[in-house]
């Protein structure tokens, strides 16, 4: 039976891991700060990982076949975990980003070997120099590495640049038939993957020998363009959504927070090659497809009110940069 410990892994990705290690008979603890719900079946150590004392009192005297530390990102923290997990496990998995791969993207058929460089995000950089200081405590000293980078993965968030995320605003605005916000022209291409979909790669990582020294992304092979991705959702609530495109530098004049969003990330075509992570582990498939996967997690936004939050400066940004669109098409 496995034995592994989760920094964090009650998250959008990391609950449908958790649950499907539970699911397999994997002995599993969960070591974070008790204040995003339970896994049942796991074992919770209530910690805060930035807390050294308490952590080391915590984990002393034990080991476990893998470590995940689904909640780093920056160097520190990484060099942190390299000190406490020395010896303490078989495999120390670090959950990187997708973000990380070129940017401008020069290809868009993105493998593992696509170079790593982001000049527009600061959260993409801080990852890859996380990456980097792992890769030399793997050829200095050894140290059990594996990298996963997730792409856009969603279940409990709703996979929106603008208005999306923990937000409903944007699926209000499409109900209303109020108009939303995509970037460019509606026709760059984008991958989303529902995390349980992920979860049945990743856990053929865990402990796995093959898998020490390498890095892995692990996505949908369904490509959507954002347009579709926007109509799909409006399918979902029964509307046609009333999409405004606008250029990306257009939004980021009107919200700075967007350069890293967007030119770091969503405003680029990508198609992942998963050959890497099907080859490790043959049983990886993609089921659930946007159009099923959009659908369960709007019916848990639903579930609760308190879950469809809705941005007030959400709505102004659309409002503000409608306007301004308006005004450019007159000029």
């Amino acid at each position: 039976m496995l034995k592994l410990l989760f920094i964090g892994g009650t998250g959008n990705i990391s609950t449908s891991v958790s649950r499907l290690c539970v699911q397999k008979g994997f002995e599993l603890t969960l070591l974070n700060r008790g204040k995003s719900g339970k896994i049942d079946g796991a074992e919770s150590l209530i910690c805060d990982i930035n807390d050294r004392a308490a952590v080391e009192k915590a984990i002393a005297g034990r080991y476990w076949d893998a470590v995940v530390n689904w909640i780093a990102f920056t160097p520190a923290e990484i060099e942190r975990d390299i000190e406490l997990f020395r010896g303490r496990t078989g495999q120390y998995i670090f959950i990187s980003s997708a973000s990380v791969y070129q940017k401008p993207v020069v290809n868009c058929f993105i493998t593992e070997s696509t170079p790593l460089i982001n000049p527009y995000w600061e959260y993409a950089r801080d990852k890859i120099n996380c990456e980097q200081r792992l890769m030399r405590a793997f050829t200095e000293e050894q140290f059990p590495i594996t990298i996963v980078r997730p792409s856009h993965t969603y279940d409990t968030v709703i996979p929106l640049v603008i208005g999306g995320w923990r937000e409903y605003t944007a699926v209000q605005r499409i109900k209303k038939g109020q108009p939303v916000i995509s970037h460019g022209d509606g026709t760059s291409l984008w991958v989303l993957t529902h995390s349980r979909d992920f979860a049945k790669g990743f856990i053929g990582l865990l402990a796995n020998p093959r898998a020490i020294g390498n890095a892995f992304h692990i996505t949908s092979d369904e490509v959507l363009t954002w347009d579709q991705i926007y109509q799909t959702i409006g399918k979902a609530v029964g509307r046609e959504p009333n999409i405004i495109h606008v250029p990306t530098d257009v939004l980021i004049h009107e919200d700075n927070y967007l350069e890293g969003a967007l030119l770091g990330d969503k405003a680029w075509s990508v198609i992942f090659d998963n050959s890497k992570i099907k080859r490790l582990v043959p049983s990886f498939v993609c089921e659930i497809p946007f159009a099923v996967g959009i659908r369960e997690t709007l019916q848990w936004f639903e579930a609760r009110p308190e879950r469809m939050v809705i941005s007030e400066r959400t709505n102004s940004l659309i409002q503000r940069i409608c306007n301004r669109m308006e005004r450019l098409h007159i000029d």
